[in-house]
């Protein structure tokens, strides 16, 4: 999850004009990186072994 101190210092670190979207897309992706370093540290991920059998059975 965000914090407001994370939000405001991507803010800060914007041009001084910028639109929403530009915004709101900086936002998103900063949340997903959050939860990505959050199901790591949970060990909530798939091995490259797990990947490469989940590619495979796509591809049949």
């Amino acid at each position: 999850m965000l914090t407001r101190t994370n939000v405001i210092k991507t803010i800060t670190k914007f041009p001084e004009h910028f639109t929403v979207e530009e915004l709101v897309d900086k936002m998103i992706l900063l949340d997903k990186i959050e939860k990505g370093i959050q199901q790591a540290d949970n060990n909530n991920v798939v091995t490259e072994d797990e990947l490469d059998k989940k590619i495979e059975e796509w591809l049949k």
